[in-house]
């Protein structure tokens, strides 16, 4: 009897983090016009994981730049620009336009691309 008790409250805490992990998706997805579920393949083709730490991509431990874990609740991106969708989309596309001086390179990531990724990094 426990042990089902037990059951049902593990099914229901998955459930409850199924749901709230599709509802940070879908508010990412109306905040940036992107597609988070495209951004793992994005990710490692574009190397931010060899230079990121970045949850739930496998080998995204990179020590360069700065994890980009929780970034939907910082006030700036990469310490330049104001947290806003639009500024990290455009940030991804052309770094040293905000900051000359950064280490980031400009990758060649296409705006749909950086929409996906930047919806995958909000719903983290």
């Amino acid at each position: 009897m426990a042990a089902a008790g037990l059951l049902v409250a593990a099914a229901v805490g998955a459930g409850f983090a199924q749901g709230e992990r599709q509802q940070k998706e879908n508010v990412a997805r109306a905040m940036t016009g992107g597609d988070p579920t495209r951004a793992p393949d994005l990710i490692r083709r574009y190397g931010c994981a060899g230079c990121h730490t970045i949850s739930g991509i496998p080998g995204g431990d990179g020590k360069v730049g700065g994890p980009l874990d929780g970034l939907r609740a910082r006030v700036y991106i990469a310490g330049v620009a104001s947290n806003t969708p639009d500024n990290l989309i455009q940030w991804m596309m052309s770094p040293p336009a905000f900051s000359p001086r950064t280490a980031m390179p400009a990758t060649g990531i296409s705006e749909e691309e950086a929409r996906d990724v930047a919806a995958y990094l909000y719903a983290q």
